[in-house]
């Protein structure tokens, strides 16, 4: 039996033998966490982080993994989570940070900032490694990447891996989730919040953002357009807008093309944001009550995708598919809604709804592509591409006056930074970087397990020893970490923000990157403004943690 306990204690042994035991000691405790990530008490469960545990728990019994193989693994799992995640945020990062979302963003910023204030000054008081309490502070704000991130900068900084990071993360893990959800509990009952009369509030109030796109009807009476062109009247108004059907008045129905003219009395179908209808409505005319659907059947809509690669990047206006007879009137991208004006350009994955007969949308879809299996295709090219930039950028040095060492993004700064920006400005440069929501999800859960694991592995060893040396106070620090910043940013987003509360719910589940607290706070509301709220802060959040994270190591090492 020597060969089994060789398999399963020994990664010093040579050969087939040793990559046997790394994948198996690997492949078991990725295997154990998940299982144990499925259970919940109280409806929370701490998912995927169950992995760090096990892993921790096979390195104190002896099951480890050679030091240089564990290191590689480590930092190779990061950079695929860390890539994932910028091309899950980068097409919603920028517009994150547009007026809709300044508020909430400022919010979230203050709840990362008074994290960062509270960790220094237990630092202080308390004489701990500041590598011990970023792990206590990445832990206490759920934040895996930035684990990650605290990791590297210290490898990069001297050389070697510290434990004290990932057994600071797992000592404040645990408590941190229960806390962030026991804290969206207790402002609920602060402010006695009814949950009907709020989500009722928010219904009455949810009538759009000002950039999302609303279809309305309009009678032509403004006289000064009597007889112009549907192509004359668009330079006539700043805004954006598209008019996809007329009905005239014998009661024909026609799609709007450039030369199609406009008599008073004319209805049309108009598409435009939320806050241009007023100016809309104002200057064609007056608004009207018509159910486009049941008006017959030579006009159709119909959902098409974007899936040949050379329309990745063209605008609206160089496709000239109004020339076909049809009307594009609203584009999906990534879940949401946006309005089709000429300028904007296509992105690999586009969900366009057109509008025509039934044989000009089939001429429509040769054009677009709309093949499912083409847009299920792997695109390695641009990953891979992303990661080899990502590793440039997160190695250059960068230098700062009173800073002993240069700041570098490192292995997790650098792919975050690549990655949001080719997911944002990769079509502008032909460049493909569309992959499926599964996809993506895969290259995620794989990249992380990976990384917690070895995590786990690499610091498990003197895990129970410093626990019982005074570890056990970290948890106390975790908590305070966890609970001031959200329940002040609580407080003031209710009181002066007069956040409604499932948006604020939200907001606190992005601030701390937590997705059990979102669950939580989605399951209460009943409706989806804490999925809106976690979604306007999350990426910008989510950059602010990994950077905090590394910034703390660098200057108080």
């Amino acid at each position: 039996m020597e060969w089994l306990n060789s398999l399963f204690f020994s990664s010093e042994a040579l050969g087939s033998v040793s990559v046997a035991h790394s994948v198996l000691i690997l492949a078991l405790v990725i295997s154990i966490g998940i299982m144990l990530g499925k259970v919940k008490v109280a409806g929370i469960s701490l998912g995927v982080t169950w992995i760090l545990f096990v892993g921790i728990i096979f390195s104190h019994f002896g099951m480890r993994l050679n030091g240089n193989l564990l290191h590689f693994v480590q930092e190779f799992g990061l950079i695929l989570f860390i890539y994932s995640v910028g091309l899950q945020v980068g097409p919603g990062f920028f517009s994150s940070l547009k007026k809709g979302g300044i508020q909430l963003n400022l919010l979230a910023v203050s709840v990362v900032l008074m994290g960062v204030v509270i960790t220094c000054i237990i630092y202080k008081l308390t004489g701990l490694p500041i590598t011990t309490m970023v792990g206590i502070m990445s832990g206490a704000v759920t934040n895996t990447p930035g684990l990650g991130a605290a990791q590297q900068a210290t490898y990069d900084l001297t050389g070697a891996n510290s434990p004290d990071i990932a057994m600071g993360y797992a000592i404040a893990y645990p408590l941190a989730v229960v806390g962030i959800v026991f804290t969206v509990i207790a402002l609920r009952y602060l402010f006695k919040i009814n949950m009907e009369k709020e989500e009722k509030a928010a219904l009455s109030t949810q009538g759009g953002s000002k950039d999302e796109p609303r279809q309305l009807s309009l009678r032509l009476s403004n006289p000064a357009l009597n007889g112009k062109k549907v192509g004359d009247i668009h330079d006539l108004i700043n805004r954006n807008y598209v008019i996809s059907r007329i009905r005239h008045k014998d009661g024909t129905i026609e799609i709007a093309r450039a030369e199609t003219p406009l008599y008073l009395g004319d209805e049309m179908l108009v598409v435009t944001s939320f806050a241009a209808v007023p100016a809309i409505t104002a200057f064609i005319g007056e608004e009207v009550n018509i159910q486009w659907t049941n008006l017959g059947t030579q006009l159709i809509s119909r959902r098409i995708l974007i899936t040949k690669s050379e329309l990745n990047g063209k605008s609206l206006e160089q496709l000239r598919i109004r020339s076909l007879g049809v009307s594009i009137t609203r584009i999906n991208r990534s879940g949401v809604d946006l309005v089709a004006y000429p300028s904007l350009r296509l992105q690999i994955g586009d969900r366009l709804t057109v509008v025509g007969a039934e044989p000009a949308i089939a001429e429509v879809e040769k054009k677009l592509g709309n093949s499912l299996k083409r847009l299920n295709a792997p695109n390695l090219f641009p990953l891979f591409l992303g990661i080899f930039l990502g590793v440039i950028l997160g190695s250059i040095p960068i230098a700062f006056s009173g800073i002993p060492q240069p700041v570098k993004l490192g292995l997790a700064g650098g792919p975050l930074v690549v990655s949001i920006l080719m997911s944002h400005f990769g079509p502008k440069f032909k460049l493909i970087t569309y992959t499926t929501m599964s996809a993506n999800l895969m290259l995620r859960e794989v990249g992380i397990t990976l990384f917690l694991a070895c995590v786990g592995l690499g610091a498990g060893e003197h895990f129970m020893d410093t626990v019982i040396a005074g570890g056990y106070k970290w948890i106390g620090y975790g908590v305070l970490i966890t609970v001031i910043p959200i329940m002040l940013a609580g407080v003031a987003g209710r009181l002066l923000l007069k956040l409604n509360y499932c948006t604020l719910s939200g907001l606190i589940a992005g601030a701390m990157t937590d997705p059990p607290a979102l669950a939580y706070a989605n399951e209460a509301a009943g409706n989806d403004l804490p999925s809106v709220g976690y979604a306007t802060v999350y990426p910008l959040t989510m950059f602010l943690r990994v950077l905090s994270a590394q910034l703390l190591i660098l200057l108080l090492t």
